[in-house]
């Protein structure tokens, strides 16, 4: 599989946020959101095989492990094998996906976290796939302006998510502008910022 990079940190944002991670993050996206900012796993990546990046994971000393992109569905068939060896030996696992892609075959060994695309980001993301989102999964807006929000309002009236629901303002946006509109809409969402960015960790 293709991997950009895997490291330890913070997680920044999410259901486990706070909490110490392992971060695989693989290599290629099919999107190209305007306020990406993980622009640089779009690149190439670098081979690596199961073994190797549980090798990698292992030394990490870490019971909780995200595996991010890019889209790391796009990868899909490889990273089964990666996850159930993930799953075998007791990490706790989540994937963070744009909801593009189909994520049934993953949802047996890991957490989902689908991010929906809003106007801002200049993409969409597949609606449909809200219907797979269990109670143990979450759903992310990645919100700028109150067109964005007006979207996410439209999508969570519209479709009955049973996972957590966040509000995560793209960073440097008006905050409490976002906020009040979730006051005001009375919305079922977590408005969440970015942590990671917030303290100044990778």
């Amino acid at each position: 599989m293709r991997i950009s990079e895997i490291f330890l940190s913070l997680q920044g944002e999410g259901i486990y946020q706070g909490k110490a991670c392992t971060f695989i993050r693989l290599a290629g996206c099919n999107l190209s959101c305007t306020w990406c900012d993980t622009r640089y796993a779009c690149s190439k990546g670098e081979e690596m095989t199961t073994e190797q990046v549980l090798e990698r994971v292992s030394a990490e000393d870490c019971s909780l492990v995200c595996i991010t992109g890019g889209e790391p569905l796009l990868q899909q068939d490889q990273i089964i094998p990666l996850l159930k060896a993930l799953w075998d030996r007791g990490y706790t696992v989540g994937i963070e996906t744009n909801g593009t892609i189909d994520f049934s075959a993953s949802e047996e060994y890991a957490s989902i976290c689908m991010d929906v695309k809003c106007p801002s980001s200049g993409e969409a993301s597949d609606l449909s796939l809200l219907d797979r989102i269990r109670i143990t999964d979450s759903v992310k807006f990645v919100v700028k302006d109150q067109q964005d929000c007006a979207y996410a309002e439209s999508v969570i009236r519209g479709h009955p998510i049973k996972g957590t629901i966040f509000f995560s303002p793209v960073f440097g946006s008006e905050y409490s502008t976002l906020a009040s509109f979730v006051l005001a809409r009375h919305l079922p969402v977590t408005f969440q910022m970015q942590l990671h960015k917030i303290i100044g960790v990778k």
